[in-house]
């Protein structure tokens, strides 16, 4: 419970939902919903008002933790994506979108990316036939991403063909809900990956 309490403090203190708590988002006990101010005595009543430096600091965290990844890590996609020619932002989001694990947490097989590295870890992910149990392995166009025959068996899986049958893929992304595997057909667009943050406020950031 302490754990799922932090996790709601993040969003809390960034103001705004970043879904890291899975199903419980989406629901009325999602702390967004029953206290939508910063945490702490005096969260309620007091706005701080932030300069340059702090709104940019802010806009990273929200991408940072949306993502649920360390500094060291974070920074390392920045500085990569900004040598890349074109929108930077759009570069930086589109490189974690290609993550392993949040490619099974936008295939609907967890509730949450860190539900989604945690299946990573224990081995249950095949890549074009091949364990992968790394998190951060980018997948491109044309990988097959599956869940494991033996993992699909499993009581933590029993429930998935249920909740895909209304689930929606993004459209970078194809899915066969029966057979559990998905392959990636095209690039995140805008649209898929939604309103994270000022991804150039975030470039902005570490170009200091």
């Amino acid at each position: 419970m302490a754990k799922i309490l932090r996790r709601c403090k993040i969003c809390r203190r960034l103001g705004q939902k970043l879904f890291l708590k899975g199903e419980r988002c989406y629901s009325q006990k999602c702390a967004m919903i029953k206290r939508p101010y910063a945490p702490g005595l005096h969260g309620k009543t007091t706005r701080r008002m932030l300069s340059e430096y702090g709104r940019q600091l802010r806009e990273k965290q929200k991408v940072r933790h949306t993502y649920g990844l360390s500094e060291s890590q974070f920074k390392k996609y920045v500085q990569e994506a900004a040598q890349e020619r074109g929108d930077k932002g759009q570069i930086l989001l589109q490189r974690l979108e290609h993550r392993l694990d949040n490619v099974v947490y936008r295939l609907g097989w967890a509730p949450s990316r860190r539900a989604a590295r945690q299946i990573v870890n224990h081995g249950h992910i095949l890549v074009n036939g091949e364990k992968v149990n790394i998190p951060s392995y980018e997948v491109e166009k044309g990988d097959v991403i599956k869940l494991k025959e033996k993992s699909q068996k499993s009581k933590m899986f029993e429930h998935l063909p249920t909740i895909l049958k209304k689930y929606q893929t993004p459209s970078w992304l194809s899915l066969d809900k029966k057979k559990l595997e998905g392959k990636v057909i095209g690039e995140p667009t805008p649209e898929d990956i939604g309103q994270v943050a000022d991804t150039a406020a975030v470039i902005e950031f570490y170009s200091r």
